[in-house]
């Protein structure tokens, strides 16, 4: 009984998103409300992280700003602000969450790419 409960609540699955792992260099078109206008924007860096809790599943994703800042961003997996998410790159990673890349700048932050 609970079970059905649960589903009734679930949000639906996003079909814009592909599967994605984490050392994913990926691009998420975000739908972004401004007053009574929307627009799309793009979010472009790696995954570090991915979490799968049903309704409550999501990623991150890190990039580097201006001035070297490093930005975070988590988009949750069924959100249906989210446009589209397109994947530019696969890296070749040994670990699920990527929270070294934090400490690290420049050539030391870059990953592998893995070919198939």
């Amino acid at each position: 009984m609970s079970d059905q409960i649960l589903k009734s609540v679930e949000a639906p699955v996003n079909e814009n998103i592909p599967q994605i792992r984490s050392g994913d260099i990926v691009s998420v078109h975000l739908k972004i409300k401004e007053g009574d206008r929307e627009r799309i924007q793009e979010f472009k860096g790696t995954v570090i992280r991915k979490r799968n809790s049903g309704n409550n599943a999501n990623f991150t994703v890190r990039r580097i700003a201006s001035n070297g800042i490093g930005v975070e961003r988590t988009f949750l997996l069924r959100s249906p602000r989210i446009e589209k998410v397109v994947v530019e790159r696969h890296s070749k990673v040994r670990r699920a969450q990527l929270y070294f890349l934090r400490e690290r700048t420049g050539k030391s932050a870059r990953l592998k790419e893995k070919f198939n």
